[in-house]
This record gives structure tokens, C-alpha cells and sequence, in this order.
């Protein structure tokens, strides 16, 4: 029996989005399956969980002006990162290393 666990945040879905949701959930397991059988046993929980409870990069999440901070940070480190890394190692040795507090003063400036 296969669970499909999805967490969101509190209040952004209806409850006929979410139903569409695990409707949509259950029918790519019955493909991936390649059974309709698998469809009766499969089960979706989609939890709601508040917006206190939520932190992208450290921070709390505030909605999309933290997705936009967040988005706006990665692509600013993807844009320091040399050449194509592979490995973790090479990754480390790729991107510049940051000052912590120099690095902290540019997420605030990102608020």
C-alpha cells in the first residue's frame, strides 16, 4: 500500500484544490504502477502545517517575499560558483568561501 505524505503550508489550498491534489497524487501512482487495481489502496495525507513552523534558509517564512529573498540568494551563489562541479568536493572547492557576518548582513539586505 503505498502513502503519499504532502505538507503545506496552512491555508493556501481549498479543500477542492487538495481534493484534486490526492486525486491527481493517486493517478500518478496508478500509472507509475500500471495497475487501476493500485488505486483502492493507495493513500494520500496532505498536512496543513502553520506558517510558524515553516524556515527557508534559516529564516521564518513570511510567504513569497521569503521565496523571492531565498531566490534572489541562490542565484547570487550559483553566479559565484567556477566552472561545472560534480561532487561535493569539488562544489566546496568551486564556490568562494563567504564571511559569515559579511554573509549576514547581505540576507538581511535582501528583506
Amino acid at each position: 500500500m503505498p502513502f503519499v505524505n504532502v505538507k503545506l503550508v496552512d491555508g493556501v489550498f481549498t479543500s477542492t484544490q487538495k481534493h484534486a491534489l490526492a486525486k491527481a497524487l493517486t493517478d500518478v501512482m496508478v500509472k507509475f504502477e500500471g495497475s487501476e487495481a493500485f488505486r483502492q489502496v493507495t493513500w494520500v495525507l496532505i498536512e496543513e502545517l502553520h506558517s510558524d513552523g515553516w524556515h527557508i534558509g534559516g529564516e521564518p517564512f513570511a510567504g513569497p517575499p521569503s521565496l523571492m529573498g531565498t531566490l534572489g540568494r541562490s542565484k547570487d551563489i550559483f553566479e559565484m560558483i567556477d566552472g561545472t562541479p560534480t561532487t561535493r568536493d569539488e562544489f566546496a572547492a568551486a564556490l568562494p568561501p563567504v564571511n559569515a557576518s559579511e554573509q549576514a548582513g547581505k540576507l538581511h539586505a535582501h528583506k
